[in-house]
Parts: C-alpha cells; sequence; structure tokens
C-alpha cells in the first residue's frame, strides 16, 4: 500500500506536495463555512434536526467517493463493531460541538477543538502502548494551558460552554485512536459511509423530541453544509495522498484564520485577547507535537 501511495505521489510530479497543502487549506475552508452554517441553523433548530438533514446530503459526496473507489464493494466492513464505537464517537462529538456553537463565538470553538491532538498524545500511551518522549508531554501540558486560558473558568455560563467543544475534541481524539486500531483492510469510504449513516440516524431519532417547521433558506443551507463537509473529507483524503502528513496536516490551523475572517463579517465579532492566546498556544503546541512525531520515541 505505501509503495502506491508513494508511485501515486511520484506520477503527479513535484508539484503534487504543493497540491497537498492546497487541498488541505482549501478543506480547513470548507470545514469552517460548515461550522459556520451550523452555528446559524444552531440557534433556531434542535441539534438532532441538524443532524439528519446535513447528513442527508453528505450522502451525495459519499456516493461520489464509493464510485470512485470500486462501487459496493468499497464499503465491506472488516470489524462492524469497530465502526459502531467509532461512530458512536462521531455522533456524540457531533452533538456536543454544534450544541457549543449555540454558545461560543466560532473561532473561540474551533480554537478549542485544536486541543484534539494533545488529548491524542496523552492517550496514546495507555490506549495505544505508544512511547511519549518529555518533550512532547511538555507541550500537552502546555496545550493544555492554552485551553484554559480560552475557557477563563470564572463561573461564567458562556465560558463553561466551552467545555462542550473540548469534549468533542477528546471524543475525537478517541476516534482517531480507534481508527489507528481498526484493521487496515477497512477503506476509508467504508468508514465515512458508516460513520454519516450513523450521525444522520442518531439525528433523525431526535423525531420524537419535537422538531421546528423548516424553511426553504435553511434547508439550503443544511444542504450546503452538507456538501461543504463531504467536500472537506475529500479534499483531506487527496491531501494525505499527494503530500506527507508531517507536511500538509499542520495546515489545517489555517482555519483558525477562517474562523477569524468569518466571525468578523457574518457576525461582526472578534474574539478577546485571551482567545488569542490560547488558540496561539494550543496551535503552537500542536505544531511542535507533530514536528516530533517522527523523532525518536523517547525524544
Amino acid at each position: 500500500m505505501s509503495q502506491q501511495i508513494a508511485a501515486r505521489r511520484a506520477s503527479s510530479g513535484s508539484l503534487a506536495p504543493m497540491k497537498g497543502i492546497a487541498c488541505m487549506i482549501v478543506a480547513g475552508l470548507a470545514l469552517t463555512l460548515n461550522d459556520g452554517a451550523l452555528k446559524w441553523l444552531a440557534g433556531d433548530y434542535p441539534v438532532g434536526q441538524i443532524m439528519f438533514y446535513r447528513g442527508l446530503f453528505v450522502f451525495l459526496p459519499v456516493i461520489f467517493l464509493t464510485w470512485r473507489a470500486g462501487g459496493l464493494p468499497s464499503l465491506r466492513m472488516v470489524s462492524p463493531l469497530a465502526h459502531l464505537l467509532r461512530a458512536g464517537l462521531v455522533v456524540a462529538g457531533t452533538f456536543l460541538f454544534i450544541t457549543g456553537l449555540r454558545f461560543l463565538p466560532l473561532a473561540d470553538a474551533i480554537a478549542i477543538t485544536f486541543a484534539g491532538p494533545l488529548f491524542l498524545t496523552a492517550l496514546a500511551g495507555p490506549l495505544l502502548g505508544e512511547i511519549i518522549g518529555w518533550r512532547r508531554w511538555l507541550a500537552v501540558a502546555v496545550g493544555f494551558v492554552g485551553v484554559l486560558i480560552i475557557l477563563q473558568p470564572t463561573g461564567n455560563v458562556v465560558q463553561w460552554a466551552a467545555l462542550l467543544p473540548l469534549a468533542a475534541s477528546l471524543t475525537g481524539a478517541l476516534r482517531d485512536i480507534l481508527t489507528r486500531r481498526m484493521t487496515y483492510g477497512e477503506s476509508s469510504v467504508a468508514v465515512l459511509f458508516t460513520t454519516t449513516l450513523a450521525v444522520t440516524l442518531a439525528g433523525g431519532a431526535t423525531f420524537v423530541g419535537g422538531w421546528v417547521a423548516l424553511s426553504g433558506e435553511d434547508l439550503l443551507l443544511m444542504a450546503i453544509s452538507g456538501l461543504l463537509v463531504g467536500t472537506a473529507h475529500f479534499l483531506m483524503i487527496e491531501a494525505l495522498r499527494l503530500g506527507e502528513a508531517a507536511l500538509v496536516v499542520p495546515f489545517k490551523y489555517v482555519s483558525v484564520i477562517w474562523a477569524l475572517l468569518t466571525g468578523f463579517f457574518v457576525w461582526a465579532s472578534l474574539p478577546s485577547l485571551g482567545t488569542l492566546l490560547g488558540a496561539a498556544i494550543i496551535v503552537s503546541s500542536g505544531l511542535y507535537i507533530l514536528r516530533r512525531q517522527g523523532r525518536a520515541p523517547r525524544d
């Protein structure tokens, strides 16, 4: 498999890494615009209703990806239980994040979710048996200082709502750890399909709690949100196909800039200095962890 990926990268020419970086930056923009749409909708609709309708439209790019990967055989599951557990984590994370968007500025919520690599590094030792060097442990500690700066635990309800995207980043880390443990025979398309199906069904199950009449404009916004998510996942897959993870993954953090611009132009809001400082610390820690990832285990 690694030889095939290397061959594809070589055939793409010397511009392949730059194309990978471009794909990751655009994917971050698509995800940020999706988050902006979710924030716009979260004030008027139940979270489950948003999850359901958005999930329906996510299936459009998923169908395209399935066709591109070879059709129905690409959806074969080697470990259904692993798929179920992973999907459950994604459902929980989606619910937590969208709920957090009700109370938080977009840039704050996205900055907090970047704590995911910190959780991933901290949990990789006990759950994956990886050896984490003292430098990465120090980066994790510094990163969580940045999280505390954003949280500003003063008892304010809005600030404590920041715990919701933080919990979402924890579920995301657990999801990634589970993905690492899943059998190599699982296809990316199968994982994306089962996850999308679970989020859609979980959202649909909340219908019994009462949904709100949906306007045509908001239905269109949910459709755009779903297409943005599916497109972003496709672009991230392409980014990792074209360039090494250590090169392209750090450009996910450009999403902070997209979030700042979206928040300013749509809601005329700018994050506090504390949020900017905390986000800078979290991003710096995450980048350092990525940089050390390929070094000696105890480094």
